[in-house]
């Protein structure tokens, strides 16, 4: 194999680069849940989370670090303007809601110990750490 003279490639294998570009972030949040911003020019406020970026680490929140984008026409009957939309926050900057009290908290994974003879599978679900009720996973 001829060894590319070019910087990005030189010594290295393709396959090396798309490990390095597969790589996934694990966040606390997933998509449906309602968080709360904790830190930023947004502080305080709370919204449903629309969309996640595993690679970055971050996620659109509704209402939240709304900016303004310019659009221009692209067809003659389509009219350009100014329009605001969501831009996305790092996850270590939202807190997730508990459902049942409506605070911010910390959650952590707990397994269902009761197993039946029919589904072997242990399931895994996420605890909220100052109330220990089980946080349902929107989907």
């Amino acid at each position: 194999m001829r060894i590319l003279k070019h910087r990005k490639t030189a010594k290295k294998r393709l396959s090396a680069r798309h490990a390095e570009n597969a790589k996934r972030l694990r966040l606390h949040v997933s998509k449906g849940d309602t968080v709360r911003v904790m830190r930023g020019e947004d502080r305080g406020k709370e919204g449903k989370i629309i969309r996640i970026n595993l690679q970055t680490g971050r996620v659109v929140v509704e209402g939240v670090n709304i900016v303004k984008m310019h659009r221009k026409a692209r067809t003659a009957e389509e009219q350009s303007g100014i329009r605001e939309a969501p831009a996305p926050v790092h996850s270590s900057n939202l807190m997730l809601l508990d459902p049942k009290s409506g605070e911010p908290t910390r959650t952590k994974a707990r397994f269902d110990t009761e197993t039946s003879k029919v589904e072997r599978r242990r399931t895994k679900e996420r605890v909220s750490v100052k109330h220990g009720e089980p946080i349902p996973r929107v989907r």
